[in-house]
């Protein structure tokens, strides 16, 4: 088994060698990849753990598993000041990932060719561990999340993946088909890439397996990197829900959120969520996180990645949800701008819509729900201060009552108890979007 294991590993790090991955061209850059930045923003997985506003500067994140450094790059744009550790077993794939940061003029970064089983020699302890793309191909995921776990800090979270074996069953079923026509003895190359698409092709389009998986992006003249990932993949493994919580149980990690959170949300499944049919209403306010994720999986299997964050066991810190919080509590937020929304652009979209007067659509810069986001101009003058600094919440009510000093209709003077509740209505909508964080400074 061990010796199948060293066997297994060896054709990883040879076809990441051939063909490190993703083959992104090194002066790309994810600046304005909001959404992607997003994801890889420290302060969003912390905020959604602890309800706090973390800074990043001085922060040490690892990337496990860096590949060619396009995420370590992302990493460092959406981390602003922190150190950035990137790790592979791929020499060459390391050598891009150096130079990539250095073409980018990020001088706070290190690679270096080590295993994640051997974190510890690194003699580092992280705030971050991103973990892309790469917990799948471990024989034992267990093994890697407590390697990464053991150079975690206390109050440290960790973004790792898993491929979903319900979601990408007829890909695995494609690889078996290749590995029988022993297409994947070796390190996979050009010739077996050539014949994945001659056999593909030659199939009658209404054959099952390439009527499940085979688009023309396998045809194109860049499709080689795609049938790597896909069809010729070495190592690829499937898991389920169950297995992710069960490897998190193992390695004694305890689960945080989705990554994509709003997109495993179960009720979103059904046409009207507040008529479920009597035996659902009644059993799933009782269900367990695992169990509607589950649910959801099989309902609607349409995440390629069973992706999450997990940390220490019991260093979250409790906090109620902003909707349960008393007047008293309001009072004393403090609200920040999600950082991925300090840009330029967002400043004078934002500044054109309140000073023309219109609607200000804000999910179109980033996009965190299915439906679209769009501001009236005058609560939209909210967020201007924020460009600057974070407000208090009270600062923003007297704001808005210099904005609308009467009411349009009755011309009476706006009280601040209305100005309030327009505030806190509007926060709370952002809040639970993902644009604004409110943070209780008391």
């Amino acid at each position: 088994m061990e010796s199948q294991t060293s066997d297994l590993l060896e054709k990883i790090r040879q076809q990441f060698d051939s063909a490190p991955y993703p083959r992104i061209p090194v002066d790309k850059s994810p600046k304005d990849i909001l959404n992607l930045l997003y994801i890889h923003n420290l302060v969003t997985a912390y905020y959604l753990r602890n309800q706090k506003v973390i800074e990043t500067k001085g922060k040490v994140i690892l990337d496990a598993g860096c590949g060619s450094g396009w995420k370590s790059l992302v990493l460092a744009e959406a981390n602003p000041g922190a150190k950035i550790v990137g790790v592979d077993i791929s020499e060459e794939s390391v050598k891009l990932a150096r130079h990539r940061l250095e073409h980018h003029g990020f001088d706070n970064a290190e690679f270096h060719v080590v295993s994640v089983e051997d974190l510890p020699k690194l003699d580092y302890k992280f705030d971050y561990i991103s973990c892309d793309e790469l917990l799948y191909l471990f024989p034992d995921p267990i093994v890697a999340l407590r390697a990464m776990k053991a150079v975690l800090k206390p109050d440290g979270i960790i973004r790792s993946n898993l491929h979903s074996s319900i979601q990408r069953f007829d890909l695995f079923r494609a690889q078996k088909v290749f590995t029988i026509m022993g297409l994947m003895d070796d390190n996979p190359q050009e010739l077996e890439i050539e014949a994945v698409k001659e056999i593909m092709k030659a199939l009658k389009d209404n054959t099952n397996l390439k009527a499940a998986t085979w688009s023309p992006i396998y045809e194109g003249e860049d499709s080689e990197e795609t049938i790597l990932m896909n069809y010729l993949f070495q190592g690829d493994k499937g898991y389920t829900i169950t297995d992710m919580f069960a490897a998190l149980k193992g390695a004694d990690l305890e689960f945080v959120s989705m990554v994509n959170w709003r997109q495993w949300n179960l009720m979103n499944l059904f046409k009207d969520a507040n008529n479920l049919p009597t035996l659902l209403a009644l059993g799933l306010p009782e269900t367990s996180i695992e169990e509607q994720l589950q649910l959801f999986e099989l309902l609607h299997p349409i995440h390629r990645l069973l992706d999450f964050w997990c940390g220490h066991p019991n260093q979250g810190k409790a906090f109620m949800p902003v909707t349960e919080w008393t007047k008293s509590e309001w009072e004393e937020v403090q609200v920040h701008l999600h950082p991925q929304l300090l840009t330029e652009k967002f400043k004078k979209d934002l500044i054109g819509c309140v000073t023309e007067i219109k609607a200000f659509s804000i999910s179109e810069h980033l996009v965190l729900t299915e439906m679209p986001v769009s501001i009236d101009s005058s609560m939209a003058f909210c967020l201007v201060p924020l460009l600057d600094a974070p407000q208090t919440m009270m600062s923003l009510v007297e704001l808005w009552k210099k904005i609308r000093p009467v009411h349009p209709v009755t011309l009476e003077p706006t009280d601040t108890e209305q100005a309030f509740h327009l505030v806190q209505q509007l926060l709370m909508r952002l809040e639970s979007c993902g644009y604004v964080l409110l943070e209780k400074v008391f």
